[in-house]
């Protein structure tokens, strides 16, 4: 919307900086005292919707998302701690910020900034909204001319040549009840990171009840620390397209419904076929807690697997805890995924333990091809077929043992406080949990910082003060 020129622009150089940003206004703009402002004004309107153009600051207080509004040329958005936005129940919102803008939603442990449903306490549910997308010009591994698109209908590109481009802060934040999909297999994630880069601090951020995946991570360089995934419909941390950066202390725990894709602690592909373009997507992730439904009665039979490696992409997990995921704990799926991890060691996974309900750890059929010999071409017979994956999943399985990960016969033996608790987790090791030891950060650079336990938690708990885990019944102001 177009700004509205008006006798109050010649009172005070406030209401002119109040007055410069492009939004489209509710029709309903509060009056009274401090209520006399610009229309155009989301302080005074409390809405947001259409387009920001010029940069603003949100002061703290009560917003609400209407539809898809992007921040782009060049404008930061920056909201005060304390500030809860929702969405608007019938046009669903979306935040959209565009490469050179900047979101810098920085939060405080007693004051986290909420996005959230605008339905009533007891009514939220996933995909009441969109969620937030940050677009930015680091490296990808997709063509750059034209520069690719991000998923979710919104129609806007990403990626670049800049790996330490700053999109901003996100810190202390919590989104809740996001991912409608624009249409099947494009959906908008709790937050989507398309090319984002090493300049942007993503810190003490909880996704919730996502009907999509928590975070997926379209290539960039951007690194992250303190995330939570809880009770997301998809994947937990979603990894395409070149992504390089590095992640330590994060968790996720599972609730029993999914959508009709597998949902998995993490999935992670160097591009949706499987190509050997670079950069490798290649995450580097140490101390993560990740956690599937308790049990398998009433859980969606989608639940899949704590990591799925796969589509020839490469990794880095140490110091980790895999905990109850239905299908296997750590999966290596195609040629050149399983020989980069088994043969080539371009892959890494050490130090870690695994504790699921069935197989600890698997290979799909083309994988175990690439790390055994003597069996027939394809098509195969079935016995032979499974022979040469048994023999495949052996081989992965001891050379997992040899490298410091731990195989427990039963998620409880990783002696977590009260993990499966859906109400109230409590994710912290007790005295005698095999997690309290045994991490090790050889190789690993100076981003991470060093812990002796393995998983997300040693003896302090750093979602205390700021988490929610019982967001459906919260009240919002």
């Amino acid at each position: 919307m177009k700004l509205i020129k008006s006798a109050l622009m010649i009172f005070t150089s406030a209401l002119l900086l109040s007055a410069c940003v492009k939004v489209d206004i509710s029709d309903d703009v509060p009056t009274g005292p401090g209520g006399g402002g610009d229309e155009d004004d989301p302080n005074v309107s409390k809405v947001l919707t259409g387009t920001i153009d010029e940069s603003i600051t949100l002061k703290k207080g009560v917003f609400t998302l209407r539809g898809y509004v992007y921040v782009n040329n060049g404008a930061i958005l920056t909201i005060e701690p304390g500030t809860v936005i929702k969405s608007d129940v019938t046009e669903k919102g979306a935040l959209i910020v565009e490469r050179g803008s900047k979101l810098i939603a920085d939060g405080k442990v007693d004051q986290p900034i909420i996005f959230t449903s605008g339905k009533a306490s007891g009514e939220r549910a996933p995909g009441d909204w969109g969620g937030i997308i940050i677009l930015g010009r680091a490296p990808t591994n997709r063509p750059s001319s034209p520069a690719p698109i991000i998923e979710g209908g919104v129609n806007r590109p990403y990626g670049g040549s800049d790996a330490n481009d700053n999109s901003g802060i996100l810190r202390f934040v919590r989104i809740e009840f996001s991912g409608i999909a624009a249409e099947p297999g494009s959906e908008i994630n709790g937050l989507t990171l398309g090319g984002v880069g090493a300049g942007t601090v993503l810190e003490n951020i909880q996704v919730s009840f996502g009907a999509d995946d928590a975070y997926e991570f379209f290539g960039g360089t951007v690194n992250a620390k303190n995330l939570i995934a809880f009770g997301t419909y998809d994947d937990d941390f979603d990894f395409d397209f070149g992504y390089s950066g590095k992640l330590q202390f994060g968790v996720s725990l599972r609730d029993k419904p999914s959508d009709t894709d597998q949902a998995n602690g993490i999935e992670c592909d160097n591009d949706g076929t499987g190509t050997t373009a670079t950069p490798f997507t290649k995450p580097q992730i140490s101390n993560f807690t990740f956690i599937g439904p308790y049990d398998t009665t009433g859980s969606n039979a989608n639940h899949g697997f704590s990591n799925r490696w796969r589509r020839s992409t490469r990794f880095v997990l140490v110091n980790s805890l895999l905990l109850g995921h239905r299908r296997a704990g750590f999966s290596l799926e195609s040629t050149n995924t399983t020989a980069d991890y088994y043969t080539n060691n371009e892959s890494i996974f050490k130090n870690n333990i695994v504790a699921v309900y069935t197989r600890p750890y698997n290979v799909d059929s083309a994988g175990a091809r690439a790390i055994t010999t003597g069996y027939p071409a394809n098509p195969m017979p079935s016995a032979d077929r499974t022979a040469m994956i048994n023999e495949a999943i052996a081989k992965v399985k001891a050379k997992a043992e040899a490298e410091g990960n731990n195989t427990l016969a039963a998620r409880e033996d990783a002696q977590l406080t009260d993990p499966f608790n859906f109400g109230a987790p409590n994710f912290l090791p007790t005295a005698g949990s095999p997690a309290t030891t045994g991490a090790s950060f050889a190789g690993l650079d100076g981003f991470f910082t060093n812990t002796t336990y393995r998983g997300a938690f040693g003896t302090t708990d750093w979602t205390t003060g700021w988490a929610s885990y019982t967001p459906k019944t919260n009240n919002y102001q």
